[in-house]
């Protein structure tokens, strides 16, 4: 079970947002390279980005953020927002990426993705955004009638490395996880899921440990963190316990 920071990137800051609105960004770090670090030296093993405005604007648009970012930390990153093209695609995962992610282009275009899944294995994630259990796309701008797991479903047998679940009604509220529709989820597919959206407390690190959640690859935490309401360390310990006692 692994614990992803978040870093999400807009107009080249680190900020959250509530619900996906680009209006109510909280900006926490001016410098995201400095905040890659300081995730890393707290022992996390792998980074969670997201280009917000790339998002909207369908190419991405804060790369020189994400570039700094590569350069400074030694993790594995994830990184999602406006990714739509191969070229694009394997442009990233020329500069360092460990995964792209998806999401769009996956309800738009999901034989693009099945190629990238081809050319580019275990490298490439898929990103389900869902309002209400509906997915929603162009930076959850626009709504569709496709359920989550129906698209999950889709690229069953694909080779998809990870299916990233945001449940966006709670995302940046500090709620708690969405833990019935994601591990739904889980149970509908072979592909690892990722939580994401709502991660609140120290409860949910704890909701991590338990045996019906060990299916799950992780989750992702943003605000939560950033607000100091998880602690890092006390986290990671539990969840490093957890994998020792096979949960």
């Amino acid at each position: 079970m692994i614990l992803f920071p978040a870093i999400d990137l807009k107009d080249g800051e680190c900020v959250r947002l509530k619900l996906g609105e680009m209006d109510s960004a909280t900006v926490y770090n001016t410098d995201p390279a400095a905040q890659a670090a300081a995730f890393e030296e707290q022992g996390f093993s792998w980074l969670h980005v997201v280009d917000l405005n790339g998002a909207f604007a369908g190419q991405s648009v804060n790369g020189e953020a994400v570039e700094a970012i590569l350069k400074t930390t030694g993790n594995p990153v994830q990184l999602g927002g406006g990714i739509r093209s191969l070229d694009h695609i394997e442009d990233w995962l020329d500069k360092g990426l460990a995964r792209v992610i998806l999401g769009t282009v996956a309800v738009r275009d999901p034989d693009l993705v099945k190629e990238a899944c081809r050319r580019f294995p275990d490298r490439i994630a898929v990103g389900i955004d869902a309002r209400g259990g509906k997915v929603a796309v162009e930076g959850w701008a626009e709504a569709s009638e496709l359920e989550a797991v129906e698209l999950a479903r889709r690229f069953e047998g694909a080779g998809v490395a990870a299916i990233i679940y945001t449940d966006i009604d709670r995302d940046g509220v500090l709620t708690g996880i969405n833990w019935e529709s994601t591990l739904v989820l889980a149970d509908a597919v072979q592909i690892p899921v990722i939580a994401s959206g709502g991660l609140a407390s120290m409860a949910d690190i704890v909701r991590m440990t338990m045996p019906d959640a060990a299916r799950l690859e992780g989750a992702i935490s943003g605000r939560a963190l950033y607000d100091g309401r998880i602690d890092s360390g006390e986290a990671l310990a539990l969840l490093a316990e957890a994998r020792e006692n096979g949960k």
